[in-house]
C-alpha cells in the first residue's frame, strides 16, 4: 500500500510541477497594462479603401491601459496582424491608468489629446472574415493576443468585438 501510495504522491507532484511550469508562458502573454479593447475589423458600409472618401478610418483597434497606477508609454509598441501587416508606435503617446487610445486605418494626425493614431495607410488592414490581432512591447515581448472570426465572435454582425471590458 506505502508504494501505490508513494507513486500516486510522485505522479501528483510530477503533474504540479508540470503545470507550474507551463503557467508562466500563458501568464506573461497578458502580464502587460496594455490590452486589445476591441477591434472594429469590418468598417460599416461597402470597403472603399481611397484615401479621399474611402472608409479605411472606420477601421480600428483600441488598445487600453488597464492598469491602475501606470502610465505606459506607447513608443516602441507593434501591432500585426496574421498575414504581417505592422504597425509601430514611433512618437510618444502616453496612456494614463484607463485611458485608451484607437489605432485607425486612414491618414491623420496622432494625438494623445483625441487618444487617436493613424496607419498612414489607406489599405484595410483587418480581415474581415478572421484574422490574428497581436500586440507587442517594444521589447519585442508579446503583450497581447487574439485570433477572431466573423462567424465565431461577431454575434451581432456589426464588424465590432470587444476582447477585454
Amino acid at each position: 500500500m506505502r508504494k501505490r501510495h508513494a507513486i500516486s504522491t510522485a505522479a501528483v507532484a510530477a503533474g504540479l510541477l508540470a503545470a507550474v511550469a507551463a503557467a508562466p508562458a500563458q501568464a506573461a502573454e497578458y502580464s502587460s497594462a496594455l490590452k486589445i479593447k476591441g477591434i472594429q475589423y469590418d468598417a460599416p458600409g461597402r470597403d472603399d479603401n481611397r484615401c479621399t472618401g474611402g472608409n479605411t478610418k472606420a477601421e480600428y483597434l483600441t488598445i487600453k491601459n488597464y492598469s491602475r497606477t501606470t502610465t505606459v508609454n506607447l513608443k516602441g509598441y507593434v501591432v500585426k496582424d496574421a498575414a504581417g501587416n505592422r504597425y509601430t508606435f514611433t512618437l510618444s503617446h502616453k496612456l494614463e491608468p484607463g485611458d485608451y487610445v484607437s489605432l485607425r486605418g486612414g491618414k491623420g494626425t496622432e494625438s494623445d489629446r483625441y487618444n487617436v493614431a493613424y496607419r498612414q495607410n489607406c489599405n484595410f488592414m483587418w480581415n474581415n472574415d478572421k484574422d490574428t490581432v497581436y500586440l507587442y512591447k517594444p521589447s519585442g515581448a508579446r503583450a497581447d493576443v487574439h485570433a477572431y472570426t466573423k462567424a465565431a465572435n461577431d454575434r451581432d454582425g456589426n464588424g465590432y468585438i470587444t476582447f477585454h471590458k
